[in-house]
């Protein structure tokens, strides 16, 4: 098996996250930048962009996260939510994940062929930007996860970071010190998932 094939497996949702990082927070920010610069994007449009947050800024996202909720959240399980979002305010950072509509709303005035499929092609490259800085921190001996609270937050998160307005929040990511393993991972029949022809 490729040593990418197993880093690949290694890569697994990690519920929890601590603070007990031997990385620096510049050797972090470095290879976050590192893994969204080389991933890849249609038209090589580059319309990934991360905010990378440690230490009270990274709270502060998970507080705007709780207060949101918790008018939503029927009291007899809010205390269940309220455990979950600690969960992930108790790791070492945050990465929210956003795409920039400038960039797809150009993309499509320049090339009219295929208008309909940018903002299509801009979830594909959040996409591969999240799973490429996933795996690279995994790989780093890191634990996270994705979590999706927007538009639930994105107002209130865009007012305190100074988040340009044509940026579009597409998912958050709590990352840190792993504190546990994953459970193992089940895997549907190959025969229901791949087909194969010579």
């Amino acid at each position: 098996m490729s040593t990418f094939i197993e880093t690949l497996k290694n890569r697994r949702s990690i519920y929890q996250i601590g603070k007990n990082v031997t990385l620096t927070n510049e050797e972090i920010e470095t290879l976050i930048k590192e893994a969204v610069k080389e991933s890849p994007s249609a038209f090589n449009s580059q319309s990934s962009r991360a905010v990378i947050l440690f230490g009270e800024s990274s709270q502060k996202v998970w507080d705007i996260v709780l207060g949101e909720l918790e008018p939503l959240t029927p009291p007899d399980v809010f205390e269940a939510t309220k455990e979950k979002i600690a969960s992930f305010a108790a790791g070492h950072g945050t990465i929210l994940f956003y795409e920039d509509q400038a960039v797809v709303q150009h993309l499509q005035e320049q090339f009219a062929l295929y208008k309909d499929n940018f903002p299509i092609w801009s979830e594909q490259s959040t996409g591969i930007a999240q799973h490429s800085v996933w795996v690279a921190l995994s790989e780093a001996g890191l634990g996270a996860t994705i979590q999706h609270y927007n538009p639930l937050i994105d107002e209130k998160v865009a007012e305190l970071f100074e988040i340009p307005e044509t940026w579009k929040l597409t998912g958050q990511m709590p990352f840190g010190s792993k504190e546990a393993e994953a459970a193992p991972k089940e895997y549907m029949a190959d025969t229901d998932r791949f087909k194969t022809f010579a």
